[in-house]
């Protein structure tokens, strides 16, 4: 009866995983902290497991896209500047910031993180602004420092 145990509970868990994922998470969970591994859906748990890694990834890359969506506004329509650009890239840099401590490992990927969020970026630039994609730069025109720590005023008439 003892060898039945292990095949059917992490079939059951594998259904589960299918048609009430909550459930599933909270299964699994207990089934971690009483150290049952024989209960455990080892494929699905693993491909959650990675799958929180590559969540971390794109969100990095999303507040860096909008930093830079702001940034090639900000550069290219000055007449257009406004407070709500710098607030948004002060607010999306923190959330870099925030990803980055978060989550060490994702240093090692900031450059691909930056060009990924780049080419969406310079297309978003271009559809928001009615500029020609050609006049945004294929590749990004910003180093890290600069998408970090360049100044905006918060207050342009100040």
């Amino acid at each position: 009866m003892g060898a039945v145990k292990p095949a059917v509970r992490p079939q059951a868990g594998a259904a589960r995983y299918e048609t009430d994922f909550y459930t599933w998470t909270q299964e699994q969970g207990a089934r971690l902290r009483a150290g049952d591994l024989d209960g455990l859906d080892l494929d699905n748990l693993a491909e959650e497991i990675e799958s929180l890694g590559k969540s971390q990834f794109a969100s990095l890359a999303s507040a860096l896209r909008i930093v830079l969506l702001h940034m090639l506004k900000f550069d290219h329509q000055p007449a257009r500047r406004s407070r709500s650009w710098a607030i948004s890239i002060a607010a999306h840099r923190e959330h870099v910031r925030d990803e980055l401590d978060e989550s060490l490992g994702l240093k090692a990927r900031l450059d691909e993180a930056v060009v990924k969020a780049y080419r969406r970026a310079r297309l978003e630039a271009s559809g928001e602004t009615g500029l020609h994609l050609a006049i945004f730069p294929e590749s990004c025109p910003y180093v890290l420092d600069e998408i970090m720590n360049r100044p905006f005023a918060i207050d342009p008439d100040a």
